[in-house]
């Protein structure tokens, strides 16, 4: 049957800034998805506790006045979504997000800076697993295709129907039937098991930023550097 056609849970993040290490949650959705269909849903919005920028605020439509009447503690709303995640890792059920690296070490410097648990802590030591990033398998399955890669282009590309961009709901919805829909599309894919999988896409990352830094070199960017880390960024320079 395929590891595309069992329970998935899409997850996805909407937050003040694009720096996973200094950017806050504003809201943020977990989806369980079942053969491409919603099954179940949770959703938070937080009061990020700092100023939402205009452009960010231009992206996902939460005003700072909304979120502050509205939202619960930050801390409180990393801690619930940590909670339900590592539940679902523990029973090996795969979390689809879409450029997981920056979803998942986002919420791991929100839990560092308010002095939660760690997602590794949670789950004994180990590190979050199995997490399925469609960004990551489809960069690698097609790896030619032009143009670009954000999350609306690809469903675009594969058929998926994306209602509402950048409401996290939607987006965590659409990454889950976006992950169905390149398995079905690639049967290599869906072949592998989540564990498997799950390590492919650690190798794919390295492979893919790696060769991202050699091309920045070439350009001229004598010093980039692309971090090749996959499911989550090492968070030594986090400021706090």
């Amino acid at each position: 049957m395929g590891w595309h056609r069992e329970l998935l849970i899409g997850f996805d993040l909407e937050t003040t800034g694009t720096d996973p290490r200094e950017a806050r949650i504003v809201t943020g959705a977990v989806i369980e998805v079942k053969d491409g269909e919603p099954i179940g849903r949770r959703e938070w919005l937080a009061d990020p506790g700092v100023e939402i920028p205009a452009d960010a605020v231009a992206v996902h439509g939460i005003s700072n006045e909304r979120a502050a009447a509205e939202g619960r503690p930050a801390d409180q709303v990393a801690d619930a979504i940590a909670g339900v995640l590592t539940g679902y890792w523990k029973s090996g059920v795969p979390v689809v997000a879409y450029n997981a690296a920056f979803d998942l070490t986002l919420l791991s410097a929100e839990l560092r800076r308010y002095g939660l648990p760690s997602l590794r802590e949670r789950l004994g030591g180990t590190d979050p697993a199995p997490v399925v990033d469609p960004y990551t398998i489809d960069r690698s399955v097609d790896r030619y295709r032009r143009g670009k890669r954000n999350l609306e282009a690809v469903c675009t590309e594969y058929g998926v129907s994306l209602d509402a961009a950048h409401d996290a709901s939607a987006d965590a919805l659409a990454a889950a039937r976006l992950a169905r829909a390149i398995a079905d599309r690639h049967p290599k894919v869906a072949a592998l098991g989540p564990a498997e999988l799950h390590r492919r896409q650690i190798e794919w990352y390295a492979e893919w930023a790696a060769d991202f830094q050699s091309f920045l070199r070439r350009k001229g960017e004598t010093d980039a550097v692309v971090d090749g880390t996959w499911p989550m960024r090492d968070l030594a320079d986090q400021k706090v």
